[in-house]
């Protein structure tokens, strides 16, 4: 049986979201194992002395959001442009048969011999990818900023290589994840035409013609759940950004003071760690976005649901622990839950 790469990606997701489950049950037994991943993603403030091997410098983060912008920047124009010239979107009502066979596993992307109602979802699809691109481009630019202009990390915080190998398969593994049904296609459209680029030259190459509101417009024409997902999405994205807000000054002026702060403010009132609650969030937009008809984003969900609670536990005991009028009224990441 042929591997496809939505069956890697979803075997990825899964083996990573088993990890951390396996490491939080509450058994002896797996001590040993539960401590070996929480040094692997222990980082910054919550990293041991002791622990510095294997280890590199925690402003590093950058490397995760420049690759993270360039690789979904990719994906973005090159999904894009296939939807622009092989998928364009009518305006005709949507059709519910087409949905209910998708949501059963009935159609696939442009197979052969289709009807109406199927071209028209496939097509419905390949914007969808485009909407859902367009989301995580806005995230990853965001991060790529605020690691730049608002964080101030101190030169000794450092995070395990581990830690750091992975948050770059993440934020390979995250965007493809979002089009990885249409990558075989889009791959292929893309290698043809630059391939005829190189064989026929500029000049030989036949016009596209380009019209802005054209290549926006089927983006309007998307369902409900498009602009519910988006309006969850924002409503995270700018909580984060808040939220990040108070943890660079914190960081600035725990560095002048030699002393870390208990940060307040914003969701923070709330949970110790509200940064990963609305990276949560922003993924459950983005899942709302997609319908929730695609495995590999369900799967992705979990394993960020997963690690962000693992990591948000070990960063609530450390406040407790550090803190002794630390807020007691505090979840560690899910309000009045956990």
């Amino acid at each position: 049986m042929e591997v496809g790469l939505a069956q890697l990606l979803r075997a990825a997701w899964i083996a990573g979201t088993l990890a951390i489950i396996i490491a939080s049950l509450p058994t002896s037994r797996l001590s040993s194992f539960r401590g070996a991943l929480l040094g692997f993603t222990r980082r910054g403030k919550i990293m041991q002395s002791s622990s510095h091997k294997f280890t590199v410098p925690q402003r590093f983060f950058l490397h995760f959001y420049a690759v993270a912008s360039v690789w979904t920047t990719f994906l973005l124009i090159t999904t894009w442009i296939y939807a622009y010239t092989v998928a364009p979107l009518a305006s005709e009502p949507f059709v519910y048969s087409a949905i209910t066979s998708y949501l059963t596993g009935g159609s696939h992307i442009f197979s052969s011999h289709e009807s109406p109602s199927t071209l028209f979802l496939n097509r419905y699809l390949v914007w969808q990818a485009v909407f859902l691109l367009l989301l995580m481009e806005v995230q990853v630019l965001r991060r790529l900023y605020e690691t730049i202009y608002v964080f101030n990390y101190s030169p000794s915080a450092g995070m395990h290589v581990i830690g750091y190998l992975t948050g770059l398969f993440f934020y390979t593994a995250a965007p493809l994840s979002i089009c990885c049904d249409l990558a075989p296609e889009i791959y292929n459209f893309t290698a043809n035409q630059v391939k005829d680029f190189i064989v026929k030259g500029k000049n030989q190459m036949p016009a596209i013609e380009f019209e802005l509101w054209q290549f926006a417009s089927p983006l309007f024409k998307l369902g409900w759940h498009q602009w519910i997902g988006a309006a969850i999405f924002f409503w995270g994205w700018v909580h984060q950004h808040r939220c990040h807000a108070i943890l660079g000054l914190i960081r600035a002026y725990s560095e002048q003071i030699d002393k870390y702060a208990i940060p307040h403010g914003d969701w923070f009132e709330v949970v110790s760690s509200p940064h990963y609650l609305s990276e949560i969030v922003i993924y459950a937009g983005l899942l709302v976005a997609s319908g929730g008809a695609n495995l590999t984003i369900w799967l992705l969900f979990g394993f960020v649901v997963a690690n962000l609670v693992f990591a948000a536990a070990e960063t609530h005991r450390w406040y407790i622990q550090k803190f002794e009028d630390y807020p007691r009224n505090r979840f560690a990441i899910i309000p009045f839950v956990f």
